[in-house]
């Protein structure tokens, strides 16, 4: 989870794709313009009027995003974030009748961004957990879980992973919560540490298998999935989904967006569009019926 998590695969930036030998076809769906997702959505002038005065005025709403993670958010061939949360928040900002400015930036530098007022909220697959509710408050529209994979062939138990290198993207929850957690474990009980291999970009995390650098990967389930269907059979799920848990829009600590976003994503719930968004993109699997305020302190 990143500190991310959620359901179809993990696949690669065109940069970091290019760059290496076999790796994988990070093209987008057909028909999958950002513009067309918000193309159908109207304007709900009553939560329009409730958007804090800074926003109204500037016709903007600035969001923070790290477009590093294939299928959520990461870069088109022209360097333009695409992936089914870019979609989401473009139907956002429709149905607020503003504009969605994506403020790319790495992931731990989102939140920060947000608690100073540089951005308005965050969109980068960013898993609710009740130590990030102590610095924001999230709107939650997911529901996400963890899924390891190995090299085609290659048997990995996310359970029994003692001594083995794991590649994880930095910061993420499997990054400081999940993969550490297991290594303990094996340290506990007198075996060999789990070996953490840090990348920036998933996208290097996920070639880290395919060449044999680590044995396994660790991300959100959406972000596996997508990797291994763009792998071209070189990487397969170790194990089964777990630890499922929601993901959330980090706003600031009681900002009065915070209740306006929640009502305009709970009426894309309603109306069927976010629906759409996830079925255009194999991600239906997490879809939430009720778009909730800090999840995570209510479980």
């Amino acid at each position: 989870m990143r500190t991310r998590i959620v359901a179809p695969v993990a696949a690669f930036a065109a940069v970091a794709a290019l760059a290496l030998t076999g790796c994988v076809d990070n093209s987008t769906p057909s028909g999958s313009s950002t513009s067309s997702a918000a193309a159908s959505v109207k304007k709900d002038d009553s939560l329009a009027a409730q958007l804090p005065e800074n926003i109204k005025s500037s016709g903007t709403i600035t969001v923070g995003m790290d477009d590093t993670y294939p299928p959520n958010e990461y870069k088109d061939d022209n360097g333009n974030p695409v992936g089914w949360e870019v979609d989401l928040a473009n139907a956002i900002g429709a149905k607020l009748g503003v504009k969605t400015k994506f403020a790319i930036a790495k992931f731990d530098n989102i939140i920060p961004s947000i608690s100073g007022g540089k951005d308005d909220y965050g969109m980068s697959s960013f898993t609710d957990t009740t130590d990030r509710e102590k610095q924001v408050d999230f709107v939650n529209y997911y529901s996400a879980g963890i899924l390891w994979a190995s090299a085609k062939g290659k048997t990995v138990d996310p359970d029994n992973a003692c001594g083995l290198k794991v590649a994880v993207q930095s910061t993420t929850y499997e990054d400081t919560d999940e993969v550490p957690a297991k290594s303990k474990k094996c340290t506990d009980a007198g075996k060999p540490a789990i070996q953490a291999l840090r990348y920036d970009n998933q996208d290097d995390a996920t070639n880290a298998v395919i060449l044999g650098k680590a044995d396994a990967l660790s991300a959100d389930s959406p972000v596996t999935l997508y990797a291994i269907s763009k792998s071209s059979g070189k990487i397969q799920a170790a194990g089964k989904t777990f630890d499922q848990a929601p993901y959330g829009l980090p706003v600031a600590k009681g900002s009065k967006l915070t209740p306006v976003l929640q009502k305009a994503v709970q009426a894309l719930i309603d109306d069927g569009t976010y629906k759409k968004i996830l079925d255009k993109w194999g991600v239906a699997d997490g879809a939430a019926t009720t778009a909730e305020v800090n999840a995570a302190s209510k479980g």
